[in-house]
């Protein structure tokens, strides 16, 4: 009779531990869509490498898909069995070497990128969106929010010039209907430019809205787009 008492009573406690795993997991509020800007990542300190599969293209890339919270603070690392695994996006592979390249040296295919990614940042949204999912939905939402063509199409241009930062949060929020955060990082003379831009997504990870908090750091009134 103990026995089955102790039996039912570690059942309990470890049903009780799944649902804190779950409940941790459900548990944020909006995700930040981050996409850099591969000529400032490379125009730093540190360098580039370019991927194994060449030189990406001149456009914005996907850094990532990140859960957040409304207060600004961010959950991580939700899940440490939820490891990447490639097989379930090959499918996706050669849309993510060409939309979500590595730029980190050594040179690489990108799967250590998006094992960190996932890991990080996509195993705290695995309630709604499994890893397939979770970058399909970043694919998705890169093709809806065609930074660069808003951008050019407001006569801001990757050659090396000097924009106004409202001008480039102007020219984003008319082409997608929200605000979004410039972060800036600086070429090795200590110039301020232009090097990833934050959006907002609903839990769905579908859905483009206003961010309810947005990263703190600062640019320049006036930053630099260098070409690429």
């Amino acid at each position: 009779m103990e026995m089955k008492h102790n039996l039912s009573f570690l059942i309990k406690v470890l049903a009780l531990q799944c649902l804190a795993v779950l409940c941790a997991s459900q548990d944020f509020d909006f995700f930040y869509f981050v996409q850099q800007w591969p000529g400032s990542y490379c125009d730093s300190k540190q360098g580039c490498c370019y991927p194994r599969t060449g030189k990406p293209a001149s456009d914005f890339s996907i850094h990532g898909l990140w859960p957040n919270y409304n207060d600004g603070s961010y959950p991580s690392n939700c899940d440490p069995q939820a490891q990447f695994n490639p097989s379930q996006i090959s499918d996706l592979t050669s849309r993510m070497q060409k939309d979500w390249p590595s730029l980190s040296c050594p040179s690489s295919d990108g799967l250590s990128f998006w094992s960190h990614e996932w890991e990080k940042h996509g195993t705290c949204s695995e309630s709604i969106l499994d890893q397939h999912d979770y970058f399909a939905s970043a694919l998705l939402l890169k093709r809806q929010s065609n930074l660069l063509q808003i951008l050019k199409n407001a006569g801001i241009q990757p050659n090396g010039q000097y924009y106004s930062l409202d001008g480039i949060k102007a020219a984003i929020r008319g082409g997608i209907g929200h605000t979004p955060y410039i972060e800036c990082n600086v070429d090795p003379s200590g110039n301020s430019q232009l090097y990833q831009i934050y959006v907002c997504v609903d839990t769905s990870g579908s859905n483009l809205i206003e961010c309810p908090v947005l990263p703190r750091g600062t640019c320049g009134s006036r930053i630099e787009f260098p070409s690429f």
